[in-house]
C-alpha cells in the first residue's frame, strides 16, 4: 500500500482593487451563487455611469473576488447625501478568500475614494443577524447610530419580485477623525 504525505503549498496571488466594468457584471454572480442579483448588479452599473454609484471590486486574475458598491446619493439623507454622506453595501469576498483582509482593504480603499471626491460621513449597515460584520465595522471605525428594519425588494433573474426582510443595525463613521 501506498501512502500519501499531504503536502502544502503556498501561493501568493496579486489583487487589484478597481471599478467594475461592464465585463465583470456576469462574474459578480459568483457561478451563479449570486444570479439572482442580476439586475442588481445591471441596475448598479447603470447608476455607475450616470454617477450615482460606485462598484468596486478585489479583482484577481480578472475575476471579482470581493466586492463593495457605494451609494453617493439617497432620498433618505441619514443613509447617503450627494457629497456629503455616502453609504457602503453588498461588502462581500468569496469565501475561500475570507479572512485575508480583502474586506478591510474594499472598505478602506472606498473611504479613501470618497474622501478624495470630498465626502465626509460614511454609513454602512449589518444585518442585526450577522454579528461578526458588526464586528469588522466597528473595528474599522465605525459607531452604531441606529436601526433599520431592513425591507426592500428586487427584481430576480427570473424576473420575479423577491421581498426581503432583514433587520439591520446602520453605523457610521466620520472620514475627517483619522
Amino acid at each position: 500500500m501506498t501512502t500519501f504525505h499531504e503536502r502544502r503549498l503556498a501561493l501568493s496571488v496579486d489583487v487589484v482593487l478597481r471599478l467594475a466594468k461592464r465585463s465583470d457584471l456576469p462574474k459578480l454572480e459568483w457561478y451563479g451563487q449570486y444570479a439572482h442579483f442580476r439586475a442588481v448588479y445591471r441596475r448598479t452599473f447603470h447608476e455607475m455611469q450616470s454617477g450615482n454609484r460606485l462598484m468596486l471590486v478585489a479583482d484577481c486574475q480578472d475575476y471579482p473576488i470581493g466586492q463593495v458598491f457605494i451609494q453617493l446619493r439617497s432620498q433618505e439623507q441619514h443613509i447617503a447625501q450627494d457629497g456629503r454622506r455616502a453609504y457602503l453595501y453588498s461588502l462581500r469576498v468569496m469565501e475561500m478568500f475570507r479572512g485575508l483582509g480583502i474586506g478591510s482593504r474594499l472598505v478602506y480603499e472606498a473611504e479613501s475614494i470618497l474622501a478624495a471626491m470630498g465626502y465626509t460621513w460614511v454609513t454602512i449597515a449589518a444585518a442585526k443577524t450577522n454579528a461578526k460584520a458588526r464586528n469588522l465595522y466597528e473595528r474599522l471605525g465605525y459607531r452604531v447610530f441606529g436601526e433599520d428594519p431592513g425591507d426592500w425588494s428586487y427584481t430576480d433573474h427570473r424576473n420575479i419580485v423577491q421581498y426581503v426582510h432583514d433587520p439591520c443595525w446602520l453605523l457610521e463613521k466620520n472620514l475627517r477623525v483619522r
